[in-house]
């Protein structure tokens, strides 16, 4: 079956950065377009980057400069390069694969993102 693992998440201080993984399996990985999303306590979850299968890349504006998602299509990996980074951006980050259609059908679990003032 279909199975997205992130990691890479933790605690970290105002201005510095962490780098999140996200493992893909059991898919056609390199023909997917893959998407970060997060989190935070109360709040709906939202869209920060996405990457498609030929390395096309949009980001949310709250993001924009400071994030950087990027592919690694023989490990069957994405990423979610993260700098600057703000307490706002604190959150569960989660991946997703994207079918043709544009929606996201399959979720990984989350990684905890804590950003201190």
């Amino acid at each position: 079956q279909v199975q997205l693992v992130e990691s890479g998440g933790g605690l970290v201080q105002a201005g510095g950065s962490l780098r999140l993984s996200c493992a893909a399996s059991g898919l056609p990985f390199s023909g997917y377009t893959m998407g970060w999303f997060r989190q935070a306590p109360g709040e709906e979850r939202e869209f920060v980057a996405r990457i498609s299968w030929g390395s096309g890349r949009t980001y949310s504006d709250s993001v924009k400069g400071r994030f950087t998602i990027s592919r690694d299509n023989a490990k069957n990996t994405v990423y979610l390069q993260m700098n600057s980074l703000k307490p706002e951006d604190t959150a569960t980050y989660y991946c997703a694969a994207s079918n043709t259609y544009g929606q996201y059908e399959y979720w990984g679990q989350g990684t905890q993102v804590t950003v201190s003032s």
